[in-house]
């Protein structure tokens, strides 16, 4: 840090104090937070809502810098290969941690050595949802259709890898379906051609798609939860008509590998303080976005028990990209 150098000499409780200095340095400038997705999505809007609590704690800016495509990887990819000291952290989940592992046969970055992980801090699940003009008002009724018509409805996916593109496909194993799916560059384009009816249906999560629900804009058929959402008390989970049918769209902070390990626990503790602000659950709870937050172990073990998840429905349905 400026103005402060440890030797690397030094032990035990003189190591401690040197490594403590160094972490209560930081941060001197702005961060550079970057979302590998795009403007108004589910990840953005949650991380906008986070880093907005944490540069009021820290008493410093976050810079947001969205970097959609390539399924989610350009993003990380920039975190990875960002310098290690602290001021350019970002975004990961379900999709750049567990899924693409299993279904790209090649990363540009390897996720266990070229990422720390710092906190898990939200989850949600997510909703499908149908153009208006599709005659169908229930999961049954969808189910019904697709099998009248195979392979003619459109599922649009806020991109190739996400759970709304795998959580269609577990879908469609489970149901025997044959729907073709679309992806996009993020939930807002997909958002938009559903409402004209350039796609018939969407999975996607509740943060992004549930304003367009709400406003009537396209229909609400189901939640992914187990349970009703009590944001959606009126729209049934998908599994009262799917028995065991669930995903959940989950995410974290990550930071390059290399990052000075004093500077990620600086960094978690203030993600679990903001985390448990009222002002945060508040904002969350209105997107029905569930707060999580722990520790970096927490976080490798969950994203580890996903990872198994996710490989086992991409080896069924046959996705893969190359």
């Amino acid at each position: 840090m400026r103005g402060f150098r440890c030797s690397r000499r030094v032990i035990g409780p003189a190591l401690l104090l040197c490594a403590t200095i160094a972490g209560a340095a930081y941060p001197e400038r702005p961060i550079r937070f970057v979302i590998s997705s795009a403007a108004g999505g589910s990840p953005d809007v949650a991380m906008r809502i986070l880093t907005a609590e944490l540069g009021r704690q820290m008493n410093v800016q976050f810079v947001i810098d969205n970097r959609p495509g390539g399924g989610q990887m350009i993003g990380t990819e920039m975190v990875a290969r960002a310098t290690p000291d602290g001021y350019t952290i970002g975004y990961a989940n379900v999709v750049t941690l567990a899924i693409n592992r299993s279904l790209y046969a090649k990363q540009p970055y390897d996720p266990d050595r070229d990422l720390q992980l710092i906190a898990m801090t939200n989850a949600t699940y997510n909703m499908l949802a149908a153009n208006n003009a599709l005659p169908v008002k229930s999961v049954k009724e969808l189910i019904d259709y697709a099998k009248s018509n195979p392979g003619k409805l459109l599922n649009a996916s806020a991109g190739n890898g996400t759970t709304g593109h795998l959580g269609g496909e577990l879908f469609k194993i489970m149901t025997g379906t044959q729907i073709v799916h679309v992806p996009y560059k993020g939930s807002p384009q997909g958002i938009q051609d559903l409402i004209a009816g350039q796609v018939q249906i969407m999975f996607d999560n509740l943060t992004s798609i549930g304003p367009t629900v709400k406003s009537g804009r396209v229909r609400g058929l189901g939640v992914s939860s187990p349970k009703r959402s009590p944001v959606f008390p009126d729209i049934p989970a998908i599994a009262e008509t799917v028995p065991g049918y669930e995903t959940n769209a989950w995410g974290g902070v990550i930071a390059p590998a290399g990052v000075p390990k004093p500077i990620i626990a600086r960094l978690n503790a203030e993600i679990n303080q903001a985390l448990a602000s009222k002002t945060l659950k508040e904002r969350y709870a209105a997107t029905d976005t569930e707060p999580v937050g722990g520790t970096p172990v927490q976080f490798a073990e969950y994203v580890k028990k996903e990872s198994a998840k996710w490989a086992d429905v991409i080896r069924k349905s046959g996705a893969k990209i190359d």
